[in-house]
């Protein structure tokens, strides 16, 4: 996997701070380096978001009681109606995945579904606070890649995340923040989709939101919100789905909401409480 230089060989992007990963091959945007500063209007530009958005959650409501209404209707039994795309999810009766090793899901079953699930796992673990820390870096590059990258990506990932990076994000070079700080990088796969697949190979595209940045008194790295899509190329390796290269884009990211801000210590507690999922397709 020969990384691409186009972004000094970073998972890297719009420029603000989501922790950057190393490319795995070919460019990309940041996937996670600074916080994504979304700029909101004020004024009557903010009072039509918000009667928009008010709108569409009103519609949104009525449809899902009109979809959802008992009774006698006959018009409601008709067993006609539009069925789901064939890619929605849906229970398969397929066990997603095995189990869990080194707090990562593993042991995913060799089929397109099993793709899915762990290139949404995976894309988890690639973003998140603990790639940051080099002992638990080395555990989960080992895990997420197949054998012949680990040394390559190894380096790139150490290279990238030298203490003067962390410097810059406000973490010690154990990837710790400073007293009183909590330094959140939590991803949640929206979507995915295989773009190509076959016993031995597959590629698996995982659309993507999260909370990045850190919490805590005199930060200069606010939590915010960020959209993007990560693109995985996958092997059947060891009998598991391991990654062989990946990239990154910015969105598909919808309009910002009207959503009251919530302090650095309801954002530091919502992290340390709520724990994270297993994904499954």
């Amino acid at each position: 996997m020969s990384p691409d230089d186009r972004n000094d060989g970073l998972f890297g992007g719009s420029g603000e701070t989501r922790t950057r990963l190393p490319e795995g091959e070919g460019g990309g945007d940041d996937v996670y380096g600074g916080v994504r500063r979304s700029a909101r209007g004020g004024g009557r530009a903010s009072s039509r978001s918000l009667v928009t958005v008010v709108g569409v959650v009103v519609l949104l409501i009525a449809a899902i009681a009109f979809a959802n209404r008992g009774g006698d209707d006959s018009s409601s039994g008709d067993s006609d109606g539009k069925k789901p795309d064939a890619a929605a999810t849906a229970p398969t009766g397929e066990k997603p995945v095995g189990g869990k090793n080194g707090g990562i899901p593993s042991g995913y079953a060799h089929d397109e579904q099993g793709a899915q699930s762990a290139a949404s796992n995976y894309a988890v673990a690639l973003v998140s606070a603990d790639i940051l820390k080099p002992d638990r870096r080395t555990e989960i590059v080992k895990q997420l890649f197949v054998a012949d990258k680990v040394s390559e990506l190894q380096s790139k990932f150490d290279k990238t995340y030298s203490k003067d990076f962390l410097d810059k994000v406000g973490l010690d070079e154990k990837g710790n923040p400073a007293p009183g700080q909590t330094y959140v990088s939590r991803t949640a796969p929206v979507g995915a989709k295989a773009t190509a697949y076959s016993d031995s190979a597959a590629t698996v595209e995982v659309w993507c939101t999260g909370a990045f940045g850190t919490a805590g008194q005199d930060t200069t790295n606010p939590v915010s919100n960020d959209w993007f899509t990560l693109t995985l190329k996958l092997r059947w390796a060891d009998n598991d789905w391991k990654v062989e290269s990946f990239q990154s884009k910015d969105g598909p990211a919808p309009v910002n909401g009207d959503n009251k801000i919530s302090t650095a210590d309801e954002i530091a507690k919502a992290v340390q409480e709520y724990g994270g999922f297993t994904y499954a397709r």
